[in-house]
């Protein structure tokens, strides 16, 4: 029987917080997921339509191990910013790659979803500030959701998107959790059901009454291009090499694809990072053709995709309806 962490969240894993920066006139926010003592980090790009900033260090073959924290924010190629605010704050506090003279270089990769256009002004005055202040707000309790941080301004094919947030608690003793702003151009709901497409994974009723319910979506407009991306972070205790760090972040793109139909389009930037804080070793396999560590990268890859679709399902049912965007609990029913 699958089970998830106590906050049924990112936050699951020790060492993780969780930061939002909400602009509701602006239509627009930032996310951050932070981890002081550093986590290995691994990512895996496959929108056609990103906006990111230091994704390439995670590459395996790059020299830096770990990352402090990642952003995740609306405002497109202008929202990047944030993570100026993101850096600044945890140099202050000396978590970073160490330089000379007791300096720290804070590691934090990060990506933007578009949601120009949404909120007072075309461009949200997304800026340094922002970045600080969901730092400020972060914490290792439950990962608020819906119309909060990145997903604030965010559409889901015909409706609202959001935040959403799940954990899977292994056998093993590790966890595994995903975050996600989902801005898609795909639909989370299955147009002919009604419901949404992963709804069968859902652990100890999360989805409650709302996902039980099938809802008539309204009629898809054509979007303009490039308007989507969703964007995601898995979070894991084991112990994981920079490589295997970022075919965690590979294999949760199935989840992603599997609860967003179509994805990684070419209007989205689908990005999603893995962060490792390390405290379970992986064990290996046995057998004659046993590959060291396989299943259980396995296992923490399979729990990845299924924590990023729940977290997904989440992001669309918590989500409340802004402006001219229905949010998916004021849908008619079928």
């Amino acid at each position: 029987m699958t089970k998830s962490g106590k906050n049924n969240g990112l936050t699951d894993v020790e060492g993780i917080m969780v930061g939002h920066y909400t602009s509701l006139s602006a239509a627009s926010g930032v996310t951050v997921i932070l981890c002081k003592a550093g986590a290995v980090g691994g990512v895996d790009v496959r929108g056609s339509a990103p906006g990111t900033r230091e994704t390439d260090l995670l590459a395996p073959v790059n020299l830096v191990e770990k990352v402090q924290g990642i952003v995740l924010c609306g405002g497109s190629v202008f929202g990047l910013s944030a993570a100026d605010g993101v850096v600044t704050w945890l140099a202050q506090l000396g978590c970073g790659f160490p330089l000379a003279e007791g300096k720290v270089a804070p590691i934090v990769p990060s990506a933007a979803l578009f949601d120009l256009g949404r909120g007072k002004d075309y461009v949200p005055p997304i800026r340094q500030e922002w970045g600080i202040r969901a730092c400020e707000s972060a914490s290792t309790g439950p990962v608020p959701v819906g119309c909060v941080g990145a997903g604030t301004g965010a559409v889901s094919g015909t409706i609202k998107g959001g935040v959403g947030s799940a954990s899977e608690l292994l056998a093993s003793g590790m966890t595994v959790a995903a975050l996600v702003a989902v801005n898609s151009l795909g639909s989370v709901i299955n147009r002919t059901t009604g419901l949404p497409w992963e709804v069968h994974l859902e652990v100890a009723g999360e989805f409650g009454s709302e996902g039980r319910r099938s809802v008539k979506l309204p009629l898809a407009t054509a979007p303009a291009p490039p308007s989507n991306t969703t964007l995601g972070v898995i979070a894991t205790n084991a112990a994981l090499t920079k490589a295997q760090a970022q075919k965690i972040a590979q294999m949760a793109h199935d989840g992603l694809a599997r609860a967003i139909r179509p994805a990684h389009t070419m209007f989205d930037g689908d990005t999603i990072f893995c962060m490792a804080t390390g405290e379970h070793n992986l064990k290996d396999s046995e057998g004659f053709f046993s590959v060291p560590m396989a299943e259980a990268m396995n296992e923490i890859g399979r729990a990845a995709a299924d924590c990023m679709s729940r977290a997904i399902v989440r992001a669309v049912l918590d989500a409340h309806s802004m402006g001219k965007i229905s949010a998916f609990r004021d849908l008619q029913s079928l």
